[in-house]
């Protein structure tokens, strides 16, 4: 535990180690997010005095896979343990298959869902991470460390770009400065390089948070948990509402900048029988009026115990109707993983269980 996490750690802030000359931070960038190498002696081109220095004050990768589930439609979920022996989930999730398109051969698209935190403070009331509690942050290279992973299990090639976000366990604005720091370690030409236009933020809403983020103008997209349309029940599910409500989140996304080609998404999680009615559906229309939106309505995944209940398909298309008739980009999700652990928590869940 004593060692550092090498990605922790931006070029510049490398070459203050002592790393020099420059072009050698540049080299130790290429042969882990480019050739995804985790052990230094094998970093060929290095002096062998600098390999030495790097093994005895960093670790490269700071996770250990546990658990690996694929689900039907090619889902694929991961339980990662940390060095302190704490675990999180990491998701992939195959958008597109490999096909041709005007006679071009065009590569899979994938999506990685990556965490910020162990647990999660917000303690939304349909999530089961929450359940589990807060237990810490994690560093800008325990998040980076679950993309450079997915791209070394999956063998893509050193230029293949993932679709990047932020909506794993815990409340990624809660952990703002690692939160911030990993995206520019994604970005980094001589790194992943995985463009900020490729990562989106989730957040249940932290209005001061999304302001600040909106002034640093990285350029990540932004999706808001919303899940509902009045404070009532928006608390009920998403108790942090008391602190920051609708309108406090609202107003925060409208000083939002957002790429002219880009919308805000809105994730809308259906509960049936809670929040599918089109009465919540005219409201929504409202709240988003004047903000380039789209919805995303998500099918409530069940888990045990919880007191909510999937709403039916007829429902969801009903509600997604009203919204394109009234001129608002809606999509129904697509439930992925349903047969393996879908809900976010439930790999980590099974294994608190089993130690108990």
């Amino acid at each position: 535990m004593d060692k550092k996490i090498f990605m922790d750690y931006l070029p510049q802030e490398l070459e203050e180690f002592g790393i020099k000359p420059k072009f050698r931070v540049k080299q130790l960038y290429n042969w882990v997010y480019r050739k995804y190498v985790d052990d230094f002696e094998k970093m060929s081109n290095l002096p062998k005095d600098l390999r030495e220095k790097l093994k005895e004050e960093f670790i490269i990768n700071p996770l250990e896979l546990l658990n690996h589930e694929v689900s039907k439609d090619k889902t694929e979920k991961f339980l990662f343990k940390l060095r302190d022996n704490h675990t999180i989930e990491v998701v992939l999730i195959k958008m597109k298959d490999e096909r041709i398109e005007n006679g071009k051969k065009k590569e899979a698209k994938y999506t990685v869902c990556v965490s910020t935190q162990v647990g999660c403070k917000v303690g939304c009331a349909f999530c089961l991470t929450a359940k589990g509690g807060f237990v810490r942050n994690l560093s800008a290279g325990e998040i980076v460390a679950q993309v450079w992973f997915m791209k070394k299990f999956k063998g893509f090639d050193e230029n293949k770009a993932l679709n990047v976000v932020y909506m794993g366990m815990g409340e990624p604005l809660d952990n703002y400065e690692n939160l911030v720091k990993a995206i520019k370690i994604i970005a980094h030409p001589d790194g992943l390089n995985i463009s900020p236009k490729r990562q989106t933020i989730s957040t249940s809403g932290i209005a001061p948070k999304i302001k600040r983020l909106g002034e640093e103008n990285l350029g990540v997209n932004l999706a808001i948990s919303l899940h509902a349309v009045d404070d009532k029940l928006r608390e009920e599910l998403i108790p942090m509402n008391k602190a920051y409500n609708i309108k406090s989140v609202i107003d925060a996304v409208r000083e939002f900048p957002i790429d002219k080609r880009k919308k805000v998404m809105f994730e809308y999680l259906v509960i049936k029988d809670v929040n599918d009615d089109l009465e919540s559906a005219k409201k929504l229309v409202k709240l988003l009026n004047g903000i380039p939106s789209k919805v995303n309505l998500i099918y409530f995944n069940p888990y045990p115990g919880s007191p909510y209940k999937r709403p039916d398909e007829e429902t969801m298309k009903k509600f997604q109707r009203y919204l394109l008739d009234k001129g608002i980009t809606c999509t129904i999700r697509e439930s992925k993983g349903i047969d393996i652990s879908a809900a976010c928590g439930q790999l980590r869940e099974k294994k608190l269980k089993n130690e108990t």
